[in-house]
């Protein structure tokens, strides 16, 4: 028996093959083919399957986001017909070299040459090439697109994932997450939550290659990895996921019931989302709205700025599928561990505390302004509302609601439909924002606390730093204290106030959240009804603020 030990950083119990992440890029020698016709024919089998993948992810774009989104795959499509290309690698061919060494060296010319025109269109058109041949290489040496080649679902092993390689992966072949480096506050700790199923970060270089291929037990709550386990491990572990899944039957109990506590105290409990895509888990988990829905990833998904109608399309999608609950978008929330190539940011020494979120948006006015439009036109569709993150002073809130005066001035002059109601918010995850709540309070409709954030800028602890352990302690009575006079502020106001970070769905503190009156938190989909089921048991008249104290 082997256990490897680590973080638990999503519950659950789950059995299946180790499969490691394929980031590597195909390996291309020069060489020269043995069959020159085998070579032809090897290239064009490739070139059609890569055709096949890119319609069918133009058509997945359009389906979610509409036509623009859809344009990067099918301008990928042109490239891979264009006679110049193609051209240029039958002439390798002709040379006697093998497919892989011909498709290389015809991008590489190929996307050299676009790359030395004065046609800054055509300039930018390099890197669809060079995307256009790495699929292409991808298909003829092997190497998995989307970092999973496999038939059945897998426990997916990693050093770690960055935001933009979550979103590409293919949800469906996933079981569990483990990673070497991470934690609970990382990219990938979210999504495993997001999606429900178990996750493990922080193993180190224990959870290594030779291991790839190996069936193992992944056991959330512990953090633990046990690969061949004796015979009374395995009858722990087989009863373990005998209760999840009674477990899982008992929660199923809790939909259609309302959010209430014995002595009829209401609260909302609503979701965290990434996209479209993850709506179905939010109806599945009989969410009463969505809480966040995380617009950075739409931004993370693309090789440039998504437009006003491909953000508009998403929103409407999301909007109309909750049919009429509220739906709070975050505005653009990208810089610090969450970079974006084409967005050009400076490298910062300290990115949590630098350019990031509602500083980039006021700093560059034109894409703070084709998000703001594709926000309010799909406030015309569902109960949308607006969120600003990483807001620290007044004048911000105030320059947030001149852009959206500004936006809704021009709808109306263009005859387009908005909803003139729609809420606006903010993130209270600094100091500051405490600090300033009264204030603040005035100028917005409901504020939504980022706990993660809140923890790491109050306790001066990265929350990406999986060494900082017993110190980054979302628990700190530093940090409840500054919950507790937000939600003060809030209600002094008449405003509501809810929590979007991880802690929201901590069941260790709900009855100190209750005691508070924070009004709604937003969980994971798979947190809802584990969390309603706590709410429906406790009594508001039983609940303190003794940790408040220290």
């Amino acid at each position: 028996m082997k256990i490897l030990q680590g973080q638990g950083v999503s519950k659950g119990i789950e059995k299946g093959t180790l499969y490691f992440y394929h980031r590597v890029s195909a390996v291309v020698e020069q060489q020269m083919a043995q069959d020159p016709a085998a070579e032809h024919a090897r290239l064009e089998a490739a070139r059609a399957q890569a055709m096949e993948q890119l319609e069918a992810m133009a058509e997945k774009a359009r389906a979610q986001a509409g036509d623009d989104a859809a344009i990067l795959f099918e301008t990928h499509a042109m490239f891979l017909e264009d006679e110049d290309f193609t051209g240029a690698m039958d002439e390798q061919l002709d040379e006697g070299y093998t497919a892989e060494y011909a498709a290389q060296q015809a991008g590489e010319q190929f996307a050299a040459m676009l790359a030395a025109m004065d046609d800054p269109y055509m300039q930018a058109r390099a890197a669809d090439v060079r995307d256009v041949t790495g699929r292409l290489l991808n298909i003829l040496t092997g190497v998995a697109e989307g970092g999973i080649n496999s038939e059945v679902p897998v426990i997916l092993a990693a050093d770690d994932l960055a935001p933009s390689e979550t979103i590409q992966l293919d949800k469906s072949k996933i079981l569990a997450i483990a990673t070497q480096g991470g934690s609970g506050n990382s990219h990938t700790a979210i999504l495993a939550r997001t999606m429900g199923i178990p996750a493990v970060c922080g193993l180190g270089g224990a959870l290594s290659e030779e291991l790839d291929g190996q069936e193992a037990y992944i056991v959330g709550e512990t953090g633990q990895l046990v690969f061949d386990p004796d015979q009374e491990t395995l009858t722990g572990l087989e009863a373990r996921q005998q209760k999840q899944a009674e477990m899982r039957e008992l929660m199923r109990s809790m939909v259609g019931q309302k959010d209430v506590t014995l002595d009829g105290r209401e609260m909302m409990v609503y979701c965290n989302i990434g996209s479209p895509e993850d709506v179905p888990a939010v109806l599945a988990n009989d969410g009463q709205g969505v809480g966040l829905f995380r617009s950075e990833f739409l931004y993370l998904a693309t090789e440039d700025y998504p437009t006003e109608e491909a953000q508009f399309r998403a929103y409407k999608q999301v909007a109309e599928a909750m049919k009429g609950k509220r739906v709070v978008i975050r505005t653009l929330d990208i810089g610090a561990d969450k970079q974006v190539d084409y967005f050009h940011l400076n490298k910062e020494e300290n990115p949590a505390m630098g350019l990031r979120a509602i500083r980039i948006c006021l700093n560059r006015p034109e894409v703070f302004r084709t998000q703001l439009r594709a926000l309010y036109r799909a406030s015309a569709y569902g109960k949308v509302a607006i969120m600003f993150p990483m807001i620290t002073s007044v004048w911000e809130v105030q320059e947030c609601r001149r852009a959206c005066q500004q936006v809704m001035d021009e709808l109306k002059a263009e005859g387009i439909p908005f909803n003139p109601d729609t809420e606006l918010g903010i993130m209270i995850e600094t100091p500051a924002a405490v600090f300033m709540a009264e204030e603040l309070a005035e100028l917005v409709d409901f504020f939504s606390v980022g706990t993660n954030d809140l923890t790491q800028y109050t306790l001066a602890c990265d929350r990406q730093c999986n060494d900082l352990g017993r110190f980054f302690d979302p628990h700190h009575p530093a940090v409840l204290r500054a919950l507790k006079a937000a939600t003060d502020a809030a209600h002094k106001a008449g405003i509501w106030i809810g929590i979007c970070g991880e802690l929201g769905a901590d069941l260790e503190l709900l009855p100190t959240f209750l005691a508070m009156g924070i009004d709604e938190l937003s969980v994971s989909p798979s947190a809802v009804l584990p969390l309603r089921s706590a709410i429906r048991k406790s009594s508001v008249k039983d609940c303190n603020l003794d940790l408040l104290k220290g």
